[in-house]
């Protein structure tokens, strides 16, 4: 779990000094990591060391994504599309219809590349104590495969 939390804190570094409240990373560590992996789906891309992560949660109508995470050298070589495809598998197999997951107000480039993949905006949320919205929720149903003929 050193490697993830390491992958995650890399890859989320960009946004230290941008986000205001600050990234719950911050309050993360690799125990929490175990945590996750015992309790939702932490899912890695091992190289052999991960380059690319994703929490999945389950919850009422949609699969939740978090902490999706590709390490700089490996970016645009498809691996975010490769992560989505098995959330997408993921959401099929738990027959939950929507990939929902957040990201922050000001990291504009994030909005742009979910919606490159396929999500929607739907909705804009405060954390705890701000008056102003704080995070974009982003929406993108799950590719059902056609019926067979």
């Amino acid at each position: 779990m050193q490697a993830i939390h390491r992958l995650l804190s890399t890859a989320f570094a960009y946004m230290e000094d941008r986000v205001d409240p600050p990234s719950s990373l911050r309050r993360m560590t690799p125990s929490t990591f175990a945590e996750e992996a015992r309790t939702k789906e932490l899912w890695a891309l091992l190289d052999p060391a991960p380059v690319a992560c994703m929490v999945l949660t389950p919850r009422p109508g949609h699969l939740y994504l978090g902490k999706l995470a590709v390490a700089e050298g490996q970016r645009g070589r498809g691996i975010a599309r490769l992560m989505l495809a098995h959330a997408d598998a993921r959401a099929r197999a738990l027959g939950l219809p929507a990939l929902v997951l957040q990201t922050r107000v000001e990291l504009t480039e994030n909005h742009a590349a979910f919606t490159r993949l396929g999500f929607a905006e739907t909705a804009r949320t405060a954390h705890a104590g701000y008056d102003r919205p704080t995070s974009v929720t982003f929406t993108r149903t799950v590719a059902w495969p056609e019926p067979a003929p």
